[in-house]
């Protein structure tokens, strides 16, 4: 079964996107920087000055990101491979949604994840699909989000290659990855030769300009003293004319 559509991983997720600083991280020696990355991959990478009207958010999980765009730009699309996560981001659209956080064992607190009432919920949709295989009527969009998606793909070349048809000339790209790549998700022979970065460079300079890069770290919650603490590698780029 995969592990993107089970109830225990949803729920995580929910948690990470949508669960208080104190609800996922009551220890005070824990690393509080890290909290908020579902906002932050938005916040610390995006340049609204440029006044973006559309944005794409690629692997967007149960939702975050894509309300938090939804505070600068009229329209997001929202597409993640899971259908339980695309299921739960659709029905925050409509309203509050229950979940169980993991304690220990099988000791559980019931929590709500919420949409934060500044962000606006008109203009968002999300849909299911595979970013190595997106609808070829999904047009071009002024900004791309990607957050620690590239990594998760059996084929991560193949988005590379769309990405210019998705981002719009002087439109924006914005990527995290935490650079983790395993065979579980993508065969060996598809792994970056060097670096991750290295790699998106060379890949992406045809048709983007880099113009940020900033290490973003990130926290997962598995229990209460169980937590998954990365440090995602975040850029912006721009479409080149």
């Amino acid at each position: 079964m995969n592990i993107y559509e089970t109830r225990r991983l949803l729920d995580e997720y929910l948690l990470f996107h949508y669960g208080s600083p104190q609800e996922v991280l009551p220890w005070a020696e824990g690393p509080q920087s890290a909290l908020g990355f579902a906002v932050r991959t938005v916040t610390e990478l995006a340049d609204f000055s440029r006044q973006p009207k559309s944005a794409l958010d690629l692997g967007c999980a149960v939702g975050r990101s894509s309300f938090e765009l939804a505070k600068h730009v009229t329209s997001v699309i929202g597409i993640d491979f899971s259908q339980s996560f695309v299921d739960a981001a659709a029905q925050l659209i409509l309203g509050d949604l229950p979940y169980q956080r993991v304690d220990e064992a099988s000791a559980t607190t019931a929590l709500v994840a919420s949409v934060p009432a500044d962000c606006p919920r008109k203009g968002v949709s999300f849909e299911q699909g595979d970013a190595m295989h997106l609808r070829a009527d999904l047009g071009g969009f002024d900004l791309v989000h990607a957050a620690n998606l590239l990594c998760r793909l059996t084929e991560p070349q193949r988005l590379i290659e769309r990405l210019p048809e998705l981002v719009k000339p002087g439109g924006q790209l914005l990527l995290t990855t935490p650079c983790t790549w395993l065979a579980d998700f993508t065969p060996p022979e598809n792994w970056p030769v060097g670096s991750t970065r290295d790699w998106l460079k060379e890949t992406l300079s045809e048709h983007f300009e880099l113009v940020l890069e900033k290490d973003l770290p990130f926290l997962i919650r598995e229990h209460a003293r169980k937590y998954q603490w990365s440090v995602a590698l975040g850029s912006r780029w721009i479409r080149r004319s």
